[in-house]
């Protein structure tokens, strides 16, 4: 016999048995992820936020819309893997390594080991050298990121990008 008031507790079973019969993915945000998507999430986030403490600066948090637009870069990408930028919106880093090993901890390796070239007094990098990709890391005014990694079409290595907002590396402007 159906009661027209149900007992919370035959409202909660009802529940249980429905996530227990169901597809529980069916009933959960789209935004899941695996244990390899959290690994690469924390290479990308993990040596870049250690870089910004070292500055007291506001680590930076995940964002699904930006790690959107990288992954929607890094396929395009994919196709040739040139090291050229998406002159989107957002601050951005891009890697590139020949054969198919790269992970995300060795890309932000290499843009915060610019550090060494860079000049806080007079904002500027060293001997001609590159530190760009490590002042938009660092850059206190960006506190969302993004990235995305690929292996190329044909062999031709591994791609990865990270986009940053708001974007930093404004001319004149020091970054922390």
């Amino acid at each position: 016999m159906f009661s027209p008031n149900p007992s919370p507790l035959i409202i909660l079973f009802f529940i249980l048995n429905l996530l227990i019969t169901h597809n529980i993915n069916a009933l959960t945000p789209q935004s899941r992820k695996t244990r390899s998507q959290i690994n690469e999430i924390n290479q990308f986030l993990t040596l870049q936020n250690k870089a910004r403490a070292a500055l007291r600066v506001p680590p930076l948090v995940w964002d699904a819309g930006l790690a959107k637009y990288a992954d929607m870069y890094a396929r395009q990408r994919r196709q040739d893997c040139l090291l050229k930028h998406s002159n989107g919106p957002y601050g951005e880093n891009i890697f590139w390594g020949s054969g198919d090993g790269w992970t995300p901890a060795q890309a932000a390796m290499a843009w915060v080991t610019e550090q060494r070239w860079y000049s806080y007094g007079s904002n500027s990098c060293s001997g001609g050298r590159e530190c760009g990709h490590y002042t938009q890391i660092v850059w206190k005014k960006s506190t969302k990121i993004g990235c995305a990694r690929v292996t190329c079409f044909g062999g031709r290595g591994v791609f990865m990008t990270c986009n940053y907002f708001p974007p930093g590396n404004y001319i004149g402007e020091k970054p922390y």
